[in-house]
């Protein structure tokens, strides 16, 4: 977008264009509004009604659990957090030390995570603003200088920094916006789709709508040969199997008799016919079959 084209020619009581000593840069022509004050803490404070959760009389450092720090950083660690609040949104002054410049660096860091929807960003993404935000050269080594403030993970060939106060003990978020959930949601049902395609590929699972389908397929089975065994029995009754079958079931005693003196009849006619075309050999028996 050309800011120079659009934004400022369209809208010129709020911005301008002023040059820097890195080039061109947008400015907002009233005084900016007062700094926010700091990002509160995810966690509420405990009540001290018990005596574990009363106020120490010594320094301590919060670490997560399963976290094990040498002596020697551990006292650095303490000796950071006595220092004085420093506002991440107003520059320091010149000559400042060393130690506040890195406690104002973490809490710029701490406001940028607390910004994001999953309360993480890749290293790589905040080291474009370094300039911008003041911070350090070496930015991952003051991340990994802090287990108790962020948490970078090695995995992958991008490192990502975490929030470690926006998360549980058991690595869940403390506070979950509606579209991460919704996101994480719509993932499981992508995730679930695609393992149900390969359990079907590989035969073990049978998809609800194919067995509807093969449930509707055998009912117009059982039902086309109700229909064909209906058809078949209404053939009998009707008698439409021929006349011949009435004709044999109406005989009455002595048809058996006449049924054989017809059979040897028919049988006696065949063979004379073929004796008499040659297909077998002539003899003085006619039951050369």
């Amino acid at each position: 977008m050309d800011f120079r084209a659009t934004l400022c020619p369209q809208h010129p009581d709020l911005f301008t264009f002023v040059n820097t000593s890195h080039g061109h840069a947008l400015q907002l022509v009233d005084p900016p509004p007062p700094p926010p004050p700091p990002l509160p803490p995810f966690r509420p404070a405990a009540p001290s009604d018990r005596l574990i959760d009363r106020p120490r009389r010594f320094p301590h450092l919060k670490l997560r659990r399963g976290l094990n720090l040498r002596r020697a950083h551990r006292d650095y660690l303490l000796r950071f957090h006595s220092l004085p609040e420093v506002s991440p949104f107003e520059p320091l002054d010149e000559g400042t030390s060393l130690e506040m410049m890195e406690r104002r660096a973490c809490a710029v860091v701490r406001e940028v995570l607390a910004m994001t929807v999953e309360k993480r960003t890749l290293v790589d993404h905040l080291t474009h603003f370094r300039r911008d935000f003041g911070l350090p050269n070496r930015l991952r080594a003051m991340l990994v200088r802090h287990p108790e403030l962020f948490y970078v993970s090695v995995k992958g060939l991008r490192h990502s920094v975490f929030l470690v106060e926006a998360f549980d003990d058991d690595g869940r978020l403390l506070v979950e916006d509606d579209m991460l959930v919704a996101r994480d949601r719509l993932e499981e049902l992508v995730r679930e789709g695609k393992r149900m395609r390969r359990a079907k590929k590989k035969g073990l699972l049978a998809l609800a709508d194919d067995s509807d389908e093969d449930d509707e397929e055998e009912d117009g089975e059982e039902q086309d040969s109700v229909q064909v065994d209906g058809e078949s029995w209404d053939l009998l009754e009707d008698g439409g199997i021929g006349e011949d079958w009435e004709e044999v079931g109406d005989l009455g005693e002595g048809s058996d008799d006449d049924a054989d003196a017809e059979l040897d009849a028919l049988e006696e006619f065949w063979v004379k016919k073929a004796v008499a075309e040659g297909l077998v050999d002539t003899g003085s028996e006619l039951d050369a079959w």
